[in-house]
C-alpha cells in the first residue's frame, strides 16, 4: 500500500510540475508577471520566492496551479488586481535590499541603523504581507519594512544612487510611484490603496505590460495552451528513454486461462506457444493482442507449439473471439479469448538515433487511440463505469508498476501523460480546454465572451468536475469491494 501511495504521489507530482512548468515558462517567455508556482493546493507545507515568483509546495499533491497577474475572469484589471501588483513590486524592492545587504558592508550598516525593527527582522518577501493589509481588512500596522527602507535611503548620502546599487539598475516607474507614496502617506498601506484608486499612467504601464488579460490574444493562447501540450511532449521523450534503457518484451506464450472464456473451450493449454494467427507471425504478446482484437470476432486460425512429454508439437486451432468489456480501459469493450500471459519475455534495447522518432510515432497512436476511447465514452458505445478510474486506482496501478521495475514506471507514466494531456485539452471550463474555447469564440467574435457568462460556464464545470471526482473515487471503492 505505502509502494503504491509514494508511487502514485512521486509519478503524478511530476506530472503536474511538468504540466505548470509549461504555462510558466511560456508566460515569463510573453513577459507576464507570475505570482505563484505552486505543486499542490493548500494548505502550504513549504514556500520560497525567488525573483519575482513565490514556489511553493502544497498539502494536496494531486494538482497544482501557476497564478499570474490579474489571471481572474474579468476583462479588466481592478483596484485589487493594482493592489496585488503593488504588494509584489514591494516585496521585489525588499528582497533587492536583502541581497544587496548581504554583499554590501555600507547597505547592511545604514540598514542596521533604521530604529524599525521590521527592516532588519526579515527585509525578505514575507515580512511585506502584514505592511500591505488595509484597514477594510481590520489589520494594524505594527511594522511596516517598506517605509523602514524609504527611510533608510533618505539618511544615505545620494539615495537614488543607493537604490541604483540595490537594483541593479535605474528604479522602474513603478518602483518610483510606490516608494514616493510610501514616503509621503508615511504608511504602505496607505500608499498601496492610493495608488490603486489613482493610478498613474507610468503605473497603468506597467501593469498592462506584465498582466494576463492584457496580452494579446495569442499570447494568452499560448500560455493556456503550453500546460497540456508540455505533458503531450514529455511522453516521446520519456518513452525514447524507455526505448533506449531496454522495453521487456512479453512472449506469446498462454499462462493463465479464463474459465467459460473461448481460449478454454477451444483447448488451449498453459505454456502454449501461439506461432501464428491466421498465417501471420506472431512475435510478441503485443501481436497477439492486436490480431485478436482486429478479428472483430471473426473465427481465428491459431498454429501453436506444445510440449508434451519434453516434444515440442505443433497444433492448429479456431477459435472465434467474444466482445467484453476491459474495466478502467478507456477503449472499452474489446474483442477477446480469456488468456493471460505467462511472463516469458525478452529484452529489447533500440539504437539512440530511432528511439525517438519510433517514440513519437508510439505517442500518435496512444494519443489517437485515447482519443477514441474518450469519444466512445461520450458517444455511450463505452460505459462510464467500466472506463473510467480514479486515484485509488492510479495509487494501484502505480504501485504494481513500480515493483516491475523502472521500464514499467515510465511506460505508466507516459500513458498518464498523455492523458492528463488529452483530458485537459477537452472543451470544459476549468480546464485549459474551456479556457482555449472561449480565447476561440473570442477570436471569431472579435471581443471576449462576457463575464458573467464565463462566470456561469466556471460555476458549471466545477460542479461538473466536483460530481466526476465523487464519482470515480466511489466507482474504485466499488471495484475493490467487489474484488
Amino acid at each position: 500500500m505505502l509502494t503504491s501511495i509514494v508511487s502514485a504521489i512521486i509519478i503524478l507530482g511530476t506530472l503536474v510540475l511538468i504540466h505548470e512548468a509549461g504555462h510558466f515558462l511560456v508566460a515569463k517567455r510573453c513577459g507576464v508577471r507570475v505570482l505563484r508556482f505552486s505543486i499542490g493546493y493548500p494548505p502550504r507545507l513549504f514556500g520560497i520566492r525567488r525573483g519575482e515568483t513565490e514556489y511553493v509546495i502544497g498539502a494536496t499533491p494531486f494538482g497544482g496551479y501557476v497564478r499570474m497577474l490579474g489571471d481572474e475572469i474579468g476583462d479588466e484589471l481592478g483596484p485589487s488586481d493594482v493592489q496585488t501588483f503593488l504588494v509584489e513590486v514591494g516585496r521585489d524592492l525588499l528582497g533587492a535590499t536583502q541581497k544587496a545587504a548581504a554583499v554590501d558592508p555600507e547597505l547592511q550598516t545604514l540598514l542596521d541603523s533604521e530604529p524599525d525593527v521590521a527592516l532588519r527582522r526579515a527585509v525578505g518577501a514575507e515580512d511585506l504581507a502584514p505592511a500591505v493589509r488595509t484597514e477594510e481588512a481590520g489589520a494594524t500596522e505594527t511594522g511596516d519594512p517598506l517605509l523602514a527602507l524609504t527611510r533608510a535611503l533618505s539618511r544615505s548620502r545620494d539615495p537614488e544612487e543607493q537604490l541604483r546599487k540595490i537594483l541593479g539598475r535605474a528604479p522602474r516607474p513603478d518602483e518610483r510611484d510606490l516608494l514616493d507614496e510610501v514616503q509621503r502617506w508615511n504608511s504602505s498601506s496607505e500608499a498601496i490603496k492610493f495608488l490603486s484608486e489613482h493610478r498613474p499612467p507610468s503605473l497603468n504601464r506597467q501593469i498592462e505590460r506584465t498582466s494576463f488579460p492584457t496580452q494579446s490574444l495569442a499570447k494568452r493562447f499560448l500560455i493556456v495552451l503550453a500546460g497540456p501540450a508540455a505533458n503531450i511532449v514529455l511522453a516521446p521523450l520519456l518513452l525514447a528513454i524507455v526505448f533506449i534503457y531496454g522495453v521487456p518484451k512479453l512472449l506469446p506464450v498462454l499462462g493463465q486461462l479464463e474459465k467459460g472464456m473461448p481460449a478454454a473451450k477451444s483447448g488451449l493449454q498453459k505454456g502454449d506457444n501461439i506461432i501464428s494467427i491466421n498465417g501471420q507471425p506472431i512475435k510478441s504478446w503485443e501481436d497477439l493482442s492486436v490480431a485478436i482484437k482486429k478479428s472483430k470476432g471473426a473465427p481465428l486460425e491459431i498454429k501453436l507449439k506444445r510440449k508434451v512429454e519434453g516434444v515440442s508439437e505443433v497444433d492448429t486451432l479456431t477459435i472465434t473471439p467474444v466482445h467484453v468489456a476491459e474495466p478502467g480501459s478507456p477503449a472499452g469493450a474489446q474483442w477477446v479469448i480469456g488468456v493471460l500471459p505467462r511472463g516469458d519475455s525478452v529484452v529489447e534495447r533500440e539504437n539512440p538515433f530511432m528511439a525517438l522518432p519510433h517514440a513519437v510515432m508510439e505517442t500518435a497512436s496512444m494519443t489517437g487511440q485515447l482519443v477514441v476511447g474518450i469519444g466512445k465514452i461520450f458517444t455511450g458505445a463505452t460505459p462510464v463505469r467500466q472506463a473510467l478510474g480514479g486515484p485509488i486506482m492510479i495509487a494501484q496501478m502505480a504501485g504494481r508498476e513500480a515493483r516491475q521495475g523502472l521500464a514499467s514506471v515510465l511506460m505508466f507514466t507516459v500513458m498518464l501523460s498523455v492523458e492528463l494531456g488529452i483530458i485537459n485539452l477537452l472543451p470544459i471550463p476549468m480546464l485549459d480546454g474551456g479556457h482555449l474555447l472561449f480565447f476561440v469564440v473570442e477570436g471569431l467574435r472579435g471581443r471576449p465572451v462576457k463575464v458573467r457568462h464565463r462566470e456561469i460556464a466556471q460555476q458549471v464545470g466545477l460542479f461538473l468536475l466536483v460530481v466526476l471526482m465523487a464519482f470515480v473515487i466511489f466507482n474504485d471503492i466499488s471495484r475493490i469491494v467487489q474484488g
